[in-house]
């Protein structure tokens, strides 16, 4: 104990800006890693911890003066490493299970170190140090719950997805979903998705992924099993002829193949969800049909033609939704550096005036007359009297 209380010590003396405390001597220890980072604030400097377990994170904030004796708390009998930063040090204490201490210390410039730490510390919902097993699984997570380096811009994206959810989510305090997840095919973002909602948030799910390919659907079925994920299965079908009769909360189809996307928004229109997330692919439904007399320059270039009528086609479904009734927005999904698909429709049922929802129909009818466009969705929504 002395011998410990003398490394922290001389770590403390040091202008200290971050610790990562890890590696348990036991799994009673109630955290699996706990990091400890110098903030300030109002020109007063002091230390967040986090506290991570298996699902959640833990924060306490804590005066500059109380390192020492935090340290000492959560280290004393319960972790093996510790990692600690100042701008021209570099600490690394090691406890063996006998209590031996060793102490290495080394000159290092730091402040690079400590700058990319903080960049990267902002406030994500699928936070380091959750133990996320689709995430360790799909190669982004370590064991331990560290993001794989090369793995960073996946993780982002991930949370990214996760960030436009939630900010729909929250406005409600919602108990129990239903929840559609169209063209699931074999990446993790189900599994992922379903963590988030009884994990995270605690909200009873129901959540049901559908694809075309039958060895998929098997393979991500005992994967779900495997989770102990028991709400969540998939299914063999189309989207375009799928029969669901009760009721739909939320739809999510990302990266549907060109009028798959329409088919399945015009199914969650049907089914009157209270959430659409729409991540579209492939739109050459347009790209075939755009002809205009007024404005050939776009149609001049197959690659000007090309982007286009992908922007049109998603402007109309936006429009189109709006018509019915739902609140739309078009976002960036991920940096278009990393991806060219990069645009997610987040539609919510809203009170639309009849004068905005007129006004997105006539909007669409202007450009499909201009470019002689026969929209899927639009010619679905008409068939059965929805707008």
């Amino acid at each position: 104990m002395e011998e410990l209380k003398k490394s922290i010590n001389e770590i403390t003396n040091d202008n200290i800006v971050k610790v990562v405390i890890s590696n348990k001597l036991n799994k009673d220890v109630e955290y699996n890693k706990i990091n400890i980072q110098l903030k300030e604030k109002n020109n007063k400097e002091y230390y967040q911890i986090e506290k991570y377990t298996d699902k959640q994170v833990f924060h306490e904030n804590i005066e500059k003066n109380m390192l020492n004796e935090k340290m000492l708390e959560f280290i004393n009998g319960k972790y093996k490493q510790v990692g600690a930063w100042s701008e021209t040090n570099t600490y690394d204490l090691k406890i063996s299970k006998k209590g031996k201490i060793f102490l290495g210390k080394k000159k290092s410039d730091n402040k690079n170190v400590v700058n990319k730490s903080h960049n990267r510390e902002k406030n994500y919902i699928l936070k380091e140090g959750m133990l996320i097993q689709p995430l360790i699984d799909l190669g982004v997570f370590t064991k331990e719950g560290k993001v794989v380096n090369s793995k960073y811009d996946k993780y982002k994206q991930i949370n990214r997805f996760i960030e436009i959810i939630d900010d729909e989510i929250k406005k409600n305090d919602y108990k129990e979903l239903t929840i559609l997840d169209f063209g699931c095919g074999k990446s993790y973002l189900t599994f992922v998705l379903y963590y988030y909602f009884v994990e995270i948030k605690k909200i009873d799910v129901k959540m049901i992924g559908l694809d075309l390919k039958a060895d998929v659907i098997k393979k991500c079925n005992e994967i779900a099993k495997k989770y102990k994920y028991e709400n969540l299965t998939f299914e063999l079908g189309d989207i375009n002829g799928y029969k669901y009769t009760d009721k739909v909360d939320m739809v999510i189809t990302l990266h549907a193949c060109d009028t798959a996307t329409d088919y399945a928004l015009y199914n969650a229109i049907k089914w009157n969800a209270k959430m659409i997330f729409s991540v579209p692919c492939c739109q050459h439904e347009f790209n075939d049909q755009i002809r205009s007399s007024e404005f050939s320059l776009i149609t001049k270039y197959g690659i000007i033609k090309e982007r286009v009528s992908a922007l049109m086609t998603d402007a109309v479904r936006g429009n189109l939704l709006e018509a019915i009734g739902y609140k739309t927005q078009l976002l960036e999904f991920i940096d278009i550096a990393h991806s060219p698909k990069n645009i997610l429709i987040r539609a919510s049922k809203g009170n639309i005036s009849k004068d905005k929802r007129e006004k997105s129909l006539k909007e669409v009818n202007n450009i499909i007359n201009e470019f002689n466009l026969e929209p899927t969705l639009l010619k679905l929504l008409k068939n059965d009297n929805l707008i």
